[in-house]
């Protein structure tokens, strides 16, 4: 067995990312099963300044690779540089993010470690001393449990939004190693990043989703669910259907082929029910369904579901929900 649990953090534009701090939490918890200790290795630009603050969520030691060429992630510039530092860690287990940038991450390191890797996984257990994912298969229709045979490095890149954090311990502070790696000579290099600056919630890291299908009958229509969202401090999805009529860029896509979301409500407003769809957003913990065909799909994986004209029913539901956010205020 290796002498520590490993998780790789996700650091961008001076910050951790919420799920790194999910995954360091899922990692104590195998790492406290299997009597050993918890390390971390965070690469990026200025992460040195930060990397200790890891330690409230019960990380030991993180190896830090602080570069200005890893300000953006470049799996040219990552995988090798990560590769080196986990192999630094003699870890028994690997656990990342599955991010966009975690999976190919994930993938890549795997294939350059010889290790085994299950992704996108909703639960990681240990028992008797080996570790156990649970990941979904066939479109989300059902789960899997993935092993290792004796001697395999398991790696595992966890979905975000499904594994609850540990209460940060603020006192707590990590042990900080650096660790040069060459990270010139590179072939490719990111020239720009096309941010969101409007200030809205990103959908992956979203607690609260309200997203619109073909029901909305065009994009104007789309103000209705940003009056909402607004509300509830809540980011806007879309299905499919309504990216490729063009009324929502991609980048709101919930779905198989978009994004996989897992927020604590989901409201799905005019969205029958495909199941590319519910691939996307079946996990979340309580899904609304606002749709006036009562024999859509989507009912029969909803928590609530409300038959109702949605242009009668949204308006009223916001305002409502603005009268008692007031009250409360």
């Amino acid at each position: 067995m290796g002498k520590c649990v490993c998780i790789i953090a996700e650091f961008r534009h001076g910050a951790f990312r919420r799920v790194t701090y999910e995954v360091a939490s899922e990692g104590k918890r195998i790492a406290d099963a299997l009597g050993i200790g918890l390390w971390a290795v965070a690469a990026g630009s200025g992460v040195a300044e930060k990397a200790a603050e890891l330690g409230r969520y019960g990380v030991e030691k993180v190896l830090v690779i602080d570069d200005p060429a890893l300000e953006n992630y470049l799996a040219e510039a990552y995988v090798p540089a990560v590769a080196d530092a986990v192999a630094k860690c003699d870890p028994a287990a690997v656990i990342l993010s599955a991010s966009v940038d975690g999976k190919d991450l994930g993938a890549r390191l795997a294939a350059r470690l010889k290790a085994g890797l299950a992704q996108d996984c909703t639960q990681i257990v240990c028992e008797n001393g080996k570790i156990k994912a649970k990941r979904p298969i066939f479109a989300g229709k059902c789960f899997g449990w993935c092993e290792w045979a004796e001697g395999a490095l398991p790696i595992v890149s966890c979905r975000p939004n499904v594994m609850d954090c540990l209460a940060p311990m603020e006192d707590k502070k990590a042990e900080v190693e650096k660790v040069q790696v060459s990270v010139a000579d590179l072939r490719s290099k990111v020239k720009s990043i096309d941010l969101d600056t409007s200030g809205k919630v990103e959908l992956t890291e979203a607690e609260i989703i309200v997203s619109g299908g073909r029901g909305m009958k065009g994009p104007e229509n789309y103000a209705l669910l940003e009056d909402m969202a607004k509300v509830l401090g809540a980011a806007v999805g879309a299905s499919r259907a309504a990216v490729d009529s063009g009324w929502r860029p991609h980048a709101d896509q919930v779905g198989q082929t978009g994004k996989v979301v897992n927020p604590n409500l989901y409201i799905a407003v005019g969205i029958s029910g495909a199941i590319q769809h519910l691939a996307g957003m079946g996990s979340s913990k309580f899904i609304v369904a606002i749709n006036k065909d009562a024999e859509a799909p989507i009912f029969s994986k909803a928590d609530y579901g409300v038959v109702e004209d949605l242009f009668t029913f949204v308006p009223a539901l916001t305002e409502e929900v603005r009268k008692l956010k007031s009250s409360c205020s």
